[in-house]
């Protein structure tokens, strides 16, 4: 089992930034890659960034690309996500996610096997 908590989230106002952050625990060592989708009110749970957990290889949603960076550190064993020019689009639950196998694409929710609680994001126009 892996346990999953996430940080950072809060309100900012529109063009602000925000740092979220996902510790793991438990059984990391088995780790493929990490992730982050977002759900806003009324909408189906969307994904935002991934990044393999050895090479650091990352990947992003089109609506953040250039906006969001995600990020490893091995030693906490925690994923980040920078967030800048914040937009109220961006307004969502934030949900970190870890998957444990190999898989051809980290943008779909079954990649995943552990995700956690989530942490709410506001941004003010």
């Amino acid at each position: 089992q892996v346990q999953l908590v996430e940080s950072g989230g809060g309100l900012v106002q529109a063009g602000g930034s925000l740092r979220l952050s996902c510790a793991a625990s438990g059984r990391t060592a088995s780790t493929y890659a990490m992730g982050w989708f977002r759900q806003a009110p009324g909408k189906e749970r969307e994904f935002v960034a991934a990044i393999t957990w050895s090479r650091g290889r990352t990947y992003y949603a089109d609506s953040v690309k250039g906006r969001f960076t995600i990020s490893r550190d091995y030693a906490k064993n925690t994923v980040y996500q920078e967030m800048t020019s914040l937009k109220p689009g961006d307004t969502a639950i934030y949900y970190c996610a870890a998957a444990r196998v190999n898989s051809a694409n980290l943008s779909i929710r079954d990649a995943y096997d552990y995700w956690g609680q989530g942490t709410q994001v506001t941004v003010s126009s």
